[in-house]
């Protein structure tokens, strides 16, 4: 069965509360059953986390790796500043996708840059909860791919 962590940054506990004008009233206990749900519907194994503390994401990331998890990975803020949420993506081999709930290219200058899009295998923002659902599939479809790839040889 193939593994998927879902890691939620900052502020994401505040969902349905915080300005939900750019964010929707969806909580991310809501999200969460929506992953779940289509996780169960591609036979995945989901791991569903949030912490608004760097390290744990780090932490996070480095234990998917280790598991040969993929990643769908919202940020929140760290997208825009975390070498260390970069880095650790990068060391882990998990394929991860970025995603973010609002378009982030229409909004705000420094949060068209992102640190970790570069060690990520693609982005998808702008689509509301169903953001994580793309970002599902995707990592889901690249996992696949990867598993069908044929194995180098051992001698």
């Amino acid at each position: 069965m193939i593994n998927v962590h879902v890691l939620n940054g900052p502020n994401l506990n505040l969902l349905g509360r915080r300005e939900p004008q750019i964010y929707g009233s969806t909580t991310l206990a809501d999200i969460e059953k929506l992953v779940r749900d289509k996780g169960e519907a591609l036979g995945l194994a989901i791991t569903f986390r949030q912490s608004n503390h760097e390290g744990h994401l780090v932490d996070w990331i480095q234990e998917a790796g280790a598991q040969g998890a993929g990643i769908v990975i919202n940020a929140g803020a760290y997208t825009h500043t975390s070498i260390a949420l970069r880095d650790a993506i990068a060391g882990s081999g998990a394929p991860t996708v970025e995603i973010h709930l609002s378009n982030v290219h229409a909004r705000e200058g420094f949060r068209h840059r992102s640190l970790i899009a570069p060690v990520s295998v693609g982005v998808i923002c702008g689509f509301g909860p169903t953001s994580y659902l793309l970002g599902l599939e995707a990592v889901h479809r690249v996992m696949v791919e990867r598993a069908r790839l044929p194995k180098p040889s051992q001698h």
